[in-house]
C-alpha cells in the first residue's frame, strides 16, 4: 500500500499530463477525478495543496478553492458570520442549519468560483470538503459545477471514500449517489 505521500506525488505528475488536461481517455465523460484520503492525513493533503499552489515549475495552473473558506466569505457577505453563533446558542444546531440551507445554495458557491476565461492547462482543486459539510455537500456542488467548468478538470481532495456511484464522507458517514465523477492515484 502507497503511503499518502507517494500517492500525492502521483498526483502532481498526473495533473500535469496533458491527457488528464484534455480529459482523455474517459469517453467523453465529464473530467471530473476525486482523490480520496483518510480523514487522519489532512494535514498533509493541505500541505500538498499549498505546495502546489506556489510551484511555478508546473506544467499546469491550478486554481484552488477552499469550500470552508468560500462558506465563510458568503457568510461575510451575507452579514450573518458574527450572528451565527448566537443564533445556534438560541435557537439549536437544527435551527442555524436550516436557515443557513434555505439562504446559501450551490450558485453562491459557484459565483465565488468563477473567474475570467478558462485557459488551457488550467485545473479547478476542490479542497475543505471535511470542514464545509454539512452545510454544502460535494455531490451536490459538483452537478452545479458542471456546466460552469465544463472547460477544464476538476479534481476534489475527498477525504473519504468513493466507490463510483456513492461518496462518503470520512468513510463514516450516509453515502451520498454521485456516479460522474472517477477516482484517481
Amino acid at each position: 500500500m502507497e503511503s499518502i505521500t507517494e500517492r500525492l506525488d502521483k498526483v502532481r505528475d498526473l495533473i500535469q499530463q496533458p491527457e488528464f488536461l484534455e480529459g482523455k481517455g474517459l469517453s467523453n465523460e465529464v473530467n471530473i477525478r476525486m482523490f480520496c484520503y483518510e480523514a487522519k492525513d489532512e494535514m498533509i493533503v493541505r500541505h500538498f495543496v499549498k505546495q502546489i499552489s506556489t510551484d511555478v515549475e508546473l506544467n499546469c495552473h491550478p486554481k484552488i478553492y477552499n469550500l470552508y473558506d468560500i462558506f465563510l466569505s458568503i457568510c461575510e457577505d451575507m452579514d450573518i458570520l458574527d450572528d451565527m453563533k448566537d443564533m445556534e446558542e438560541a435557537d439549536g444546531s437544527k435551527y442555524l442549519y436550516e436557515q443557513i440551507q434555505s439562504a446559501i445554495g450551490t450558485d453562491d458557491f459557484i459565483a465565488k468560483m468563477q473567474y475570467g476565461d478558462h485557459q488551457a492547462g488550467d485545473v479547478l482543486i476542490l479542497t475543505g470538503i471535511g470542514e464545509v459539510y454539512p452545510f454544502m455537500r460535494i455531490h451536490t456542488l459538483l452537478e452545479a459545477l458542471q456546466p460552469h467548468f465544463s472547460d477544464i478538470p476538476i479534481l476534489v481532495f475527498y477525504p473519504g471514500v468513493f466507490d463510483g456511484r456513492h461518496v462518503k464522507l470520512f468513510n463514516k458517514l450516509e453515502p451520498n449517489d454521485y456516479y460522474r465523477a472517477f477516482n484517481i492515484i
